[in-house]
């Protein structure tokens, strides 16, 4: 670990001793959410992103370990390692280099090259190599026997093994990919007969595409790359001139001009163009998908946490409505708790159009269940579900907002929603899902599988693995970052709590059926299965609202709570009287506090908490309202303004819903009147914005828009 410790502190400009604390509280079972807010004094601050870098890096050199034991151990049992391999092997950390260096040792499949070996013509090859020969056909006539049926076949052999032995030259294969670093064009053709289906038609850009490799976005390659799968696109990559890379190749292994030479100069070319182009073009096509798959991953990681933090209302009592024409407007009613209290459905919309039915229901709903706020979804009929919803009149002021259905269809069909609601159908839970996903976000959410929320950029596309793991990192971190109310919090939310997991998860929902809401944290470690690791974990991201304890509802860890009592006990008052009075607080001196264990970060935190116990850090929600007169995208007209929720963002820009079907896209190049390289910079999820209309595709149902000149809404 500590050899690791060194090459990652070198590698991110940080202490050793850091990085090292940070691999040993990872090693000895702490999360990252914990060690960043916890462990501030083992790591000298670092936020999430540099222990969740450290660990990534770990784990990449722990797999390379394990590659060069069994490199190691394959060529011991060939009976080729020398000491001088076996020291190159074990100082080499780089992956590629690595793979080179045991290349020639590979067990292979049966190449030309070893069935020139068979047929005894390795020692002609190396007649060839020495390039002194000046009697080639007389030698390779004494190879003419067996299998070999003349001199010719006898030379073809030759270099054919040539050939291999090229390939497998480490600068040679260093030559090659550097002209490919410098020039990989990377080309995609429409494949023929292909051109005309209607499958097609999205990949009309790059039915004849080429350009520079290194200048290629992650979100073109992906989308290249699909249309390669989906078997409409043939993609290639290879530099600008092949004859640069053969002319390198035969500077390095072609000497004078004799017979053997130009038999050496053939096995360069073939060797290029059958074995070392296709290997490194191989190896290209791996890097760059790589490349674009982490872009795209980091992306829709960004977006994730945008939505997962996007402001919530609160405890308060929702009706949560799914619109729809034919088959009506689910509508349902919740407590604050967000507890199912009634459901039915009305059809204020064609073909039945029982609007005034539908009026006297919703209205007498209203004042039924006490209703303080509306949920409506923004799929089909959404704004036709608005316009009926805010023209009705209530007994009490009703906040209505419209609320991203990405998602709720995958969770209304899940198991979670099944065990939540066993005796109602997917309309119901769907409808559920909107009106909890405007109360609480965050909570909502972490039952759908983060992958179909909706945005993300080609996120099928990319490594499904290393996308699961950024996204459950990033809900993890969310979780944390807010806190969760241990006596309201589901199962699915628990899930995400740092030391918890499904079954702990479980454990405490099963704990609080049987013995009513916990009173305090240390309640906690009745619970079956909680140890006392677990419980450092996860103590300080659960609240208990109302604790006999006020520390027990904020993020001052228990460990810490020593600390506070002694404040409050040198200021001479309680703890609950220490967080009301700012002045109290004022006077503390918070270096006398100061331990070999305890330095001035955690204190720090904790004068923070006790100033805000139980803060939520998300924003508070706002109500939105689309212009009234565009409907449909034939309502649009060019230099329209209009106002727009982003929805997703993505490297090239990012997607407005302006109240229509289509959601419009706003290009990286119009987001503002400076120039801008990351969509983030300029906006965020669920951002209100103001737009304009550039262009309608009716055909493509495409709209673009612009943010240029334009103030945010």
């Amino acid at each position: 670990m500590e050899q690791f410790s060194k090459m990652i502190a070198a590698a991110m400009k940080l202490q050793e001793h850091r990085v090292e604390n940070t691999l040993k509280l990872l090693q000895g079972g702490a999360t990252i959410p914990f060690i960043s807010r916890y462990r501030k004094e083992a790591t000298g601050g670092m936020d999430e992103v540099q222990i969740s870098e450290i660990n990534d890096r770990y784990e990449k050199l722990c797999e390379l370990a394990k590659r060069k034991e069994t490199i190691i151990s394959t060529i011991e049992e060939l009976g080729k390692m020398t000491a001088e391999l076996k020291n190159r092997i074990e100082n080499c950390w780089d992956s590629t280099e690595l793979e080179d260096i045991y290349l020639p040792f590979k067990p292979k499949r049966k190449t030309r090259a070893e069935a020139a070996r068979q047929k005894g013509l390795e020692p002609l090859a190396i007649i060839l190599m020495m390039q002194r020969e000046n009697n080639l056909m007389a030698k390779a006539a004494q190879f003419v026997k067996g299998e070999v049926k003349d001199e010719e076949d006898a030379l073809k052999g030759a270099r054919d093994i040539i050939a291999e032995q090229i390939n497998e030259d480490e600068r040679a294969r260093n030559q090659i990919r550097n002209i490919f670093t410098r020039q990989a064009i990377i080309t995609a053709k429409v494949v023929k007969g292909k051109e005309k289906e209607e499958d097609a038609a999205k990949y009309r850009d790059y039915f004849d595409f080429s350009e520079p490799l290194k200048r290629c976005t992650s979100h073109r390659l992906l989308a290249i790359r699909r249309g390669e799968a989906e078997g409409i696109l043939k993609v290639t990559i290879s530099p600008e001139e092949d004859d640069e890379c053969t002319d390198r190749l035969e500077r390095q292994f072609v000497r004078g001009n004799g017979e053997c030479s130009s038999q050496v100069a053939e096995a360069v070319k073939d060797a290029y163009k059958r074995l070392l182009k296709p290997a490194i073009e191989t190896e290209f096509s791996a890097i760059s998908k790589e490349k674009a798959d982490e872009e795209a991953i980091r992306v829709f990681a960004e977006n994730l946490r945008q939505l997962l933090l996007a402001p919530p209302l609160g405890q308060k009592r929702v009706m949560g409505i799914d619109p729809g024409f034919r088959t009506g407007c689910k509508v349902v009613c919740l407590d604050a708790q967000g507890t199912l209290l009634h459901n039915e459905a009305i059809y204020p919309h064609p073909p039945k159009s029982e609007e005034a039915l539908a009026a006297r229901k919703i209205v007498k709903l209203v004042e039924q269940y006490k209703i303080e706020a509306i949920a409506i979804g923004n799929g089909t009929a959404s704004r036709e579900t608005e316009r009926f919803v805010t023209s009705q009149r209530y007994d009490r002021e009703v906040q209505v907002f419209v609320v991203s259905e990405d998602g709720a269809s995958i969770y209304s069909a899940s198991k979670t929603a099944r065990e939540e609601f066993p005796d109602y159908d997917v309309t119901v839970r769907g409808a559920v899902s909107i009106g909890r996903r405007l109360m609480d976000p965050l909570a909502e959410l972490v039952k759908i599988d983060a992958k179909s929320i909706g945005v993300g950029q080609y996120q099928h596309d990319v490594d499904q693995t290393k996308l699961k793991e950024s996204l459950d990192r990033t809900v993890e971190s969310c979780v944390n970052l807010v806190g969760v109310n241990l006596n309201t919090a589901s199962k699915h939310l628990l899930t995400y709590v740092s030391g918890l997991g499904p079954s702990l998860a479980q454990n405490i929902v099963d704990y609080r059926t049987e013995n009513g809401p916990f009173t305090s944290r240390k309640e906690l470690l009745k619970v079956p299965r909680m140890g006392a690791k677990a419980f450092e974990q996860c103590a300080g991201f659960l609240r208990i609202p109302g604790a006999d304890n006020p520390l027990d509802n904020s993020a001052v860890h228990p460990e810490s709570y020593a600390i506070v009592e002694k404040m409050a006990k040198d200021m001479k008052c309680t703890v609950a009287d220490l967080i009301k009075d700012k002045e109290l607080r004022a006077k503390i001196d918070i270096k006398k506090y100061v331990t070999d264990t305890v330095g001035l970060p955690t204190l720090n935190d904790i004068m923070k908490e006790l100033d805000k116990p139980g803060r939520d850090p998300r924003r508070q929600i706002q109500v939105f309202e689309f212009d009234k007169d565009v409907k449909t995208i034939d309502d649009l007209r060019e230099g329209m303004e209009l106002p727009g929720i982003v929805t997703n963002i993505t490297n090239f820009g990012c997607f407005v819903d302006i109240g229509i079907k289509e959601n419009g896209l706003v290009h990286i190049s119009q987001l503002a009147d400076k120039f801008v390289s990351d969509p983030t910079t300029v906006v965020s999820i669920h951002q209100h914005v103001r737009v304009k209309v550039m262009g309608i595709d009716h055909e493509r149902k495409r709209v673009q828009l612009t943010m240029k000149g334009l103030s945010k809404a």
